[in-house]
Order: C-alpha cells, then sequence, then structure tokens
C-alpha cells in the first residue's frame, strides 16, 4: 500500500470514530433538548451557555464515579461486555460514504472508509455482533435482573433482525448491488432525467415509491434492535431495575450508554444513504462538498424522529412486542419484497 493511502486511511478512520464519539456527546445534549421542547420544560441550561458544556459536565462525572464489580460476577466477561457492545457501533459505518470524491492535495480522496462490493451485508453482519455485549453483560453480572434483560435482547434481536434484512433487501434489489456506493449513485440516476434542481426530490420519490413500505419497516425494525423506546425491553426500569447493565456504574455503563447513542446516529446513516439519497441534495454537481452537509442535515432530522418517537409514545408490553414482530412487521417485510420484485420483473 503507497504511504499517501495508509494515512489516508488513518486519517479518514480517525475522522470518522472521534464524528461519532463527539457525536454521541452532543446526541445527548440534543436529546434532552429535544424532549424538553415536547414536553414544555427547559432543559440543560446550567453547564456553559445554553448547557453546552453539559456532555463534558456529564463525562467528568462518569470518570470520577467508583466502578465496582459484583463479587460473583465473571470479571472478565463483565469487563469485556461494554467493549463488545460499543466497537460494533463504531465500525459499522466504515461503508457509509459521505460525499463524491474531491480533489485535495494532487489526488482523488474517496469520502468513505471502503466501499465493498458486499457492503449491506456488512452492515447486516456487524449489526448481529452488538446483541452479544448486552447478552454477556447480563449473563456475567450473576443478577436475575440483568440475566432477564439479556435474554430479552436475544429474543428481540431475532424477533426483528428478520424485517431488517427484508428491509436491507428491497433497496438491494432496486439498485442491482449490495455497495452502499451504488445504491446512493442509483438514486442519483433516478432523478437525473428532471435536473439538478428538482430531480433529487423527485428521483427519492421514485426510488421509495417503488418499495412503499421500505423506510417504515426499517426505522421500526432498526429502533427495535438498537433497544429505543418503545422497543426498549432489555433495560425496562419498571420491571428490570434497568436490566443488563444494572450492575454497571463508572466508564462501564458510560460504554454502553456511548454505544446505544452512537448506534442511533449508525442507524441514522443507513437510513439516509438506503432510502434517503445519502449524500445527495440539489445542485451536487456544482457543490460535490455539499455531500458530508446534506447527510448531516438528513441525520439530524431522523435523529429528531427517533427522540420524537421516545417522547410520545409508551413502551410496549413484552408480549406486544414479540407478536408485533412476527405477525405484522415480518409478514409486511416479505409484502415489500414482493411488491420491489415485481416493480423490478416490470421494468420500474
Amino acid at each position: 500500500m503507497e504511504p499517501a493511502l495508509f494515512w489516508e486511511y488513518i486519517i479518514k478512520s480517525g475522522i470518522l470514530l472521534l464524528g461519532m464519539t463527539g457525536g454521541f456527546a452532543y446526541l445527548t445534549y440534543y436529546e434532552r433538548k429535544a424532549l424538553s421542547r415536547l414536553q414544555s420544560r427547559i432543559g440543560p441550561n446550567r453547564a456553559g451557555p445554553w448547557g453546552l458544556l453539559q456532555p463534558i459536565a456529564d463525562a467528568v462525572k462518569l470518570i470520577f464515579k467508583e466502578e465496582l464489580i459484583p463479587t460473583s460476577a465473571n470479571k472478565l466477561l463483565f469487563i469485556l461486555a461494554p467493549v463488545i457492545t460499543v466497537i460494533p457501533a463504531l465500525i459499522i459505518t466504515a461503508v457509509i460514504p459521505w460525499g463524491r470524491p474531491i480533489h485535495l492535495f494532487g489526488r482523488d480522496i474517496n469520502l468513505f472508509i471502503a466501499d465493498i462490493n458486499v457492503g449491506v451485508l456488512y452492515i447486516t453482519a456487524v449489526a448481529s455482533i452488538a446483541v452479544y455485549g448486552i447478552v454477556l453483560a447480563g449473563w456475567s453480572s450473576n443478577n436475575k435482573y440483568a440475566m432477564m434483560g439479556g435474554l430479552r435482547a436475544t429474543a428481540q434481536m431475532v424477533s426483528y433482525e428478520l424485517a431488517l434484512a427484508l428491509a436491507f433487501v428491497a433497496p438491494v434489489i432496486l439498485a442491482g448491488s449490495m455497495s452502499t456506493v451504488d445504491i446512493v449513485e442509483k438514486q442519483v440516476a433516478m432523478g437525473e432525467p428532471w435536473g439538478a434542481a428538482f430531480g433529487f426530490i423527485l428521483g427519492l420519490l421514485r426510488w421509495n415509491l417503488s418499495m412503499p413500505l421500505g423506510f417504515l419497516i426499517f426505522f421500526i425494525a432498526s429502533t427495535a434492535e438498537i433497544n429505543r423506546s418503545p422497543f426498549d425491553m432489555p433495560e425496562a426500569e419498571q420491571e428490570l431495575t434497568a436490566g443488563y447493565h444494572v450492575e454497571y456504574s463508572g466508564m462501564k455503563f458510560a460504554l454502553f450508554f456511548m454505544a446505544e447513542y452512537i448506534k442511533m446516529i449508525a442507524v441514522s446513516m443507513i437510513a439516509a444513504t438506503l432510502y434517503l439519497g445519502g449524500y445527495n441534495g440539489p445542485w451536487m454537481e456544482q457543490l460535490p462538498i455539499l455531500g458530508p452537509v446534506y447527510l448531516f442535515v438528513k441525520v439530524f432530522l431522523l435523529l429528531f424522529l427517533l427522540i420524537w418517537v421516545r417522547g410520545t409514545l409508551p413502551r410496549f408490553r413484552y408480549d406486544q412486542l414479540m407478536a408485533f414482530g412476527w405477525k405484522f412487521l415480518f409478514p409486511l417485510a416479505l409484502l415489500n419484497v414482493v411488491i420491489v420484485s415485481i416493480v423490478v420483473a416490470l421494468g420500474g
């Protein structure tokens, strides 16, 4: 590998990791502010101007908080579980493109870390790994509440991952490729006949009308996969007293907290890429540097949607959660794949 290419990968990986961890810190601030507005409250406003230093204050508090390990816990797995949970959340977006190639320092630089021909398969594989950390956290704690939370996470992952995988299948069929870059470019191509100004909007409409249930299924299933309300059964406070992470404190708890919020960002990036045109938007041909800006705006809006859902919908009962996944969402996802297949077969 050329030295320039090696350093390019190192710098892009560093930008992605710093962006995701910094995004996690201020996503907590964003969520608290958005929920406070939805519920007619003020939200954090003490640490720094407009409360902007609140994430830093929380981080300092967690760093200095005492960490406890239960005497009867499996200490090795107890320590490894948070790490196993957070690493997949950090690496899953390696195949998500941020924009079109830009010319810098005399060479073209791709705004993604990797464009592999099985990018969608990579995303599904990495997403499946994260649940291991939650299960191990519950089992290694040697706590009945924690163990129940880990078991719930496993059952929930199995139930909703089938619908999520089928939600991935629809864009792959339409694009004829599993590369995330190809999927975005296919959405661009669908809007080209109408020109730069309106082509983006009309292309997105044509793309999503070809799989009318796709985005809805993806959003619901991915919300369940990341254990966000109303699907937060693995940590249900009312009956499990925080569930799988009940025995964790300090920075070990912070890693679980970090994993959930980084997964929110990752899910929003994936949804924007598969269904909302990714980095594409008006006037991209004239200003390619707008690509990361468009992606950021779409992720910002999708994150608000996740926060909005948390602030409005009550939690499912566990039997309702399982029945919804198997009896409603999974058949709906199969129907969506059938519709997409018919559209492609008819040359739509």
